[in-house]
């Protein structure tokens, strides 16, 4: 008889990470609903199918109308059509040249007048919420602020309409248009640039904690300190509803004082997952403690 197989013991947790890196981002780093945004209308406007035309001041448009052109040497006639009369010969792209063809018709554009609002709403509330930080009970706030003006806009009446009818209408005739390639070209180059700095230059301002030590580098070029972990203390702020939440998807700011006689502090604002990280940190030190 084959004796019975014993019992398979527990798994036991897998230790902390010997060394746990926190980067310390800057502020660019929020900007990324600009270029995710302007990237998704410079698409949706390559694909809309229509095309700006630039004319002059004084400039007529005109529906069905009856155009006589001429083509090398031939005169054709082309009826019932929808045309843009210059108010003189010459004066469409490239301009005070009679003897080139005018220019057909070929930058990007979309019709609706949305993309370029919604592009200037996008890009000045990411200037204003990386700029005017509302922390804590600001944040609380700015929201009720929000909520109670929408109401007294709601109840509030001039000649007989309320003060968002005549909000919404004064919005409806705004009209932003930015062609495709301008949506492309600020998109993009926006996108290099947080890339380039959220890949190369963003790292070289961080900490590093390791079971006995913490190494510091706060500035870009600048050398590296360490410091004791004994009695160290490790804080999170993350009270910053629109930055930290919103923008930052859950980022934060570490706060570090170390011990002894020659104390020091240390902000490093900007830490993506700072929750995680921080759990990270405790786990290990605790694990020192507990070995030690």
């Amino acid at each position: 008889m084959s004796s019975p197989v014993p019992p398979h013991p527990a798994a036991a947790a897998p230790p902390p990470p010997y060394e746990i890196k926190i980067v310390s981002h800057s502020n660019l780093f929020y900007w990324w609903p600009v270029w995710a945004v302007g990237i998704i209308i410079a698409f949706l406007t390559s694909l809309s199918g229509h095309r700006m035309a630039i004319v002059p001041k004084d400039t007529k448009a005109y529906r069905s109308a009856k155009v006589e052109a001429k083509e090398g040497d031939k005169s054709v006639t082309i009826p019932d059509r929808d045309v843009l009369v210059t108010p003189k010969a010459g004066e469409l792209p490239p301009t005070g040249k009679l003897d080139q063809a005018a220019e057909d018709p070929h930058y990007h554009i979309a019709t609706s007048k949305s993309y370029g609002v919604l592009y200037a709403v996008v890009l000045l509330l990411v200037i204003t919420i990386t700029n005017v930080p509302l922390r804590g009970l600001w944040s609380v706030v700015v929201i009720v602020l929000v909520i109670t003006l929408s109401i007294i806009f709601a109840l509030a009446e001039y000649q007989g309409r309320s003060w968002w009818d005549h909000i919404f209408e004064a919005l409806n005739r705004l009209h932003i248009y930015i062609n495709a390639a301008g949506y492309w070209v600020i998109s993009l180059a926006l996108l290099a640039i947080w890339l380039v700095t959220f890949i190369f230059f963003d790292p070289q301002i961080y900490m590093v904690f390791n079971p006995k030590q913490l190494r510091v580098r706060q500035e870009i070029g600048g050398g590296e300190a360490a410091y004791d972990t004994t009695g160290m203390v490790i804080q999170k702020q993350r009270n910053d509803l629109f930055r930290h939440w919103v923008l930052g998807l859950g980022s934060g700011d570490l706060i570090v004082n170390t011990s002894g006689a020659t104390s020091h502090h240390f902000d490093m604002p900007n830490v993506l997952f700072v929750g995680y990280k921080l759990r990270q940190i405790e786990d290990m030190l605790r694990e020192v403690q507990l070995t030690s």
